[in-house]
């Protein structure tokens, strides 16, 4: 069997531990509070990325490098070891692009090495789902062609569903229009926001009050659960945007459902400079999104 290693982004949130027990390569993605960019050497923590936004900076994001990509992907190759690459939704941003174009570059220089780039058409956790899921079929022995079979069978029943707790932030990326964002917060409305099959982000209704909204998200989960096919042992994911607590409500909500495999991580500040401080998000096996 041909040697791979598994690779990601660093937008995928999986949980720094894993990352190091695991020795996975992480391409970065960027983002700027004014002509500063972070992402790769330099970076901010959650809480101080998020409290930056709180106190009215507002930062942008970038798609990840070429240079970067390349430099990464060159040492695994010169390993003599395959690649396995799951990325940001194709759908969300360049970065998949970005990746496609620089692995068929290397691929011509490295005539005897493969490098596949999975679109997990998914971002923060409902990514990083897949990398857990990709790292534990390795471990099993499965070859990478296996592998990318299995992730591209479970990709539609990643189910991802979040709440935010400031509509301006949505606003401000186009996500829903200034009046909705006004309105909704003068009357305490909470949108809640899935990731289609597609791979782009959707308005899915909307509730009145903040823990209404985290309740609606496992309700909603209770509805869409597949056991017959996705048990309780599969891996469910609790994000959150610098509230910690509410993710903790969450996350005891799903164990009183039955779960037990229960991830909490931090949005990466690329992806929460769009949901803002506060986003709350719940990752799932179940029916087709």
């Amino acid at each position: 069997m041909r040697d791979y290693v598994i690779t990601t982004d660093s937008n995928s949130d999986v949980r720094p531990e894993f990352v190091k027990e695991n020795n996975l390569t992480i391409i970065p993605q960027y983002y700027a509070f004014g002509d500063t960019v972070y992402g790769d050497e330099l970076n901010m923590e959650p809480h101080e990325f998020y409290e930056t936004m709180r106190k009215g900076e507002l930062p942008k994001s970038m798609a990840n490098n070429p240079a970067v990509i390349r430099e990464r992907f060159e040492k695994i190759l010169k390993q003599g070891k395959d690649i396995l690459h799951i990325a940001f939704s194709s759908a969300l941003s360049g970065s998949y692009n970005n990746v496609v174009m620089m692995a068929g570059e290397l691929m011509e220089d490295y005539s005897d090495r493969t490098i596949r780039v999975f679109d997990s058409l998914n971002a923060s956790l409902g990514e990083g789902v897949s990398v857990y899921r990709a790292v534990e079929l390795w471990k099993q022995g499965k070859t990478m062609d296996e592998v990318w079979k299995i992730l591209e069978e479970e990709r539609e029943h990643v189910n991802v569903s979040f709440t935010v707790n400031d509509l301006n932030h949505l606003q401000r990326g186009g996500r829903v229009s200034k009046t909705t964002a006004v309105v909704g917060s003068l009357v305490n409305i909470k949108p809640v926001l899935t990731v289609t099959s597609t791979g782009e982000l959707k308005a899915d209704g909307t509730v009145r009050g903040r823990k209404k909204s985290l309740k609606t998200l496992v309700n909603r989960m209770e509805i869409a659960m597949d056991l017959e096919h996705y048990g309780k042992e599969r891996m469910v994911c609790v994000l959150h945007g610098d509230c910690i607590e509410d993710a903790e409500f969450v996350a005891d909500l799903v164990k009183d459902l039955g779960f037990t495999n229960v991830v909490i991580n931090d949005v990466s500040p690329s992806i929460g400079t769009h949901a803002g401080p506060g986003v709350i998000g719940l990752v799932f096996y179940g029916k087709s999104r």
